[in-house]
């Protein structure tokens, strides 16, 4: 790869790792692409028990300062991270021995909740090692190559997250139970690439601490305020993220269910319109990864923001405007397909924006304190925005809640808008 000859040796070695790690992790990610649909349609959870499971993606990081300040006083962060990647990825495996699916009823009330038990357990492993990915690169990537490093290996994980939703889609369509087959595999992947992780180089220093967590977490609070006092371009930054996490949490299960309910769509059609957007948003991920090493994170924002907004607009209007064709058992919306290419553009933009955007705004040795700080504000807004956009559906239907959505992103769009102008990042 011509890549590899522009890089110093420290960065050769990590890029090879961190794409190796990338590799393992979206064929597992692909793999769960399509969770809660098979939640909803195949297990019959209810609407409720939808928004939770989509929720604990995103909540277990109100946890995220416990964990680094665990991290913070742990000298050994490679046997810390593989301890946890056994411990909250392997229990996939229990899904091997769940019954068979009867496709009228489900399953019962008690595998429901073993299944939200089991991946609220697998999305906690996320508090430790999304910032310790920060860190690892951070401390091997140079400032100039940090976003086209990350795009390129976001844009590996994301091929073989299509390859891997692909072949789920066409083995739910064919078995609704092969999930007990793929669900354990994704776990020992999980594991897998964990500790492909850890064999980059640490080069960052720490100094097992002597003060008591509490008073730690504390202090941690602490940090977080003054962070967000002194540093308006952040706060600002945070605050956008806030309204635009708010209308992505708040939508993002209800149009799971306007999938199979409005739009009574199989397995395959919904691995299609994933891996379409998917395909967009590997084609745009070494563009994207090199404007935002060039421009300010807020002025990205504003196409990111704008593209989900987009998305949401256009899926919503499939409600009204029907039409389709049906090629190969797949359902193919006209206005879907439009909302697909924004969809495209979120999903390319995104992934580098809320990995990396923290980091912009602080010097190497604090990208932890900065994405802990910014993994906190995610875990609180999925505390109430999944289930306010269930309630907001149920009581007012679909349009409305996309509406919410929409308003919360034109708010986020105007305040980057604003920030940039006021505030330019000086450093």
């Amino acid at each position: 790869m011509q890549i590899l000859q522009q890089l110093n040796n420290t960065e050769r070695k990590a890029f090879k790792l961190h794409l190796f790690y990338s590799s393992i992790d979206g064929v597992a990610r692909g793999a769960l692409i399509l969770n809660e649909f098979i939640f909803i349609k195949s297990l019959k959870g209810s609407n409720v028990q939808l928004a939770f499971l989509f929720q604990f993606s995103m909540v277990v990081f109100l946890f995220a300062m416990l964990a680094n300040e665990i991290m913070r006083r742990y000298p050994n962060r490679k046997k810390l991270l593989r301890t946890v990647g056994v411990l909250t990825r392997l229990p996939l495996v229990i899904f091997s021995i769940f019954p068979a699916v009867n496709e009228d009823v489900g399953l019962s009330p008690k595998f429901h909740f073993l299944f939200l038990g089991v991946f609220l357990l697998f999305y906690s492993s996320q508090i430790a090692v999304i910032p310790s990915i920060n860190q690892y690169l951070k401390g091997n990537y140079r400032h100039e190559n940090f976003g086209k490093l990350f795009s390129y290996s976001t844009t590996l994980n994301k091929i073989l997250v299509m390859v891997s939703t692909f072949a789920v889609g066409l083995l739910l369509d064919y078995d609704p139970n092969s999930y007990r087959i793929f669900y354990p595999i994704v776990g020992i992947l999980g594991v897998l690439s964990i500790f492909q992780l850890t064999r980059i180089d640490f080069n960052q220093k720490v100094e097992p601490k002597s003060t008591p967590i509490s008073k730690a977490l504390g202090e941690s609070f602490k940090r977080i305020l003054s962070i967000l006092r002194n540093n308006t371009a952040f706060r600002h930054l945070e605050i956008g993220f806030i309204l635009y996490g708010f209308a992505w949490m708040s939508t993002h299960a209800v149009i799971t269910i306007f999938y199979k309910e409005a739009l009574d769509l199989n397995y395959s059609s919904v691995s299609f319109y994933n891996n379409a957007y998917n395909l967009f948003a590997i084609l745009l991920l070494p563009l994207f990864g090199k404007l935002i090493g060039k421009n300010d994170p807020r002025r990205f924002g504003i196409l990111t923001f704008g593209a989900l907004m987009m998305f949401i607009v256009f899926t919503g209007l499939t409600e009204y405007y029907t039409g389709f064709n049906e090629i190969w058992g797949l359902k193919l919306y006209h206005m879907l397909l439009i909302a697909v290419i924004f969809n495209g553009i979120f999903m390319g933009s995104m992934p580098i924006l809320w990995g990396i955007g923290s980091s912009y705004f602080c010097e190497p040795h604090e990208a932890a304190d900065y994405q802990s700080v910014h993994l906190f504000l995610t875990g609180s807004r999925a505390l109430f925005a999944p289930i306010i956009g269930i309630k907001l559906y149920e009581w007012f239907g679909f349009s409305f809640t996309y509406a919410v959505g929409v308003v919360f992103l034109m708010l986020a769009i105007l305040l980057m808008i604003y920030s940039e102008k006021r505030f330019p990042k000086t450093s």
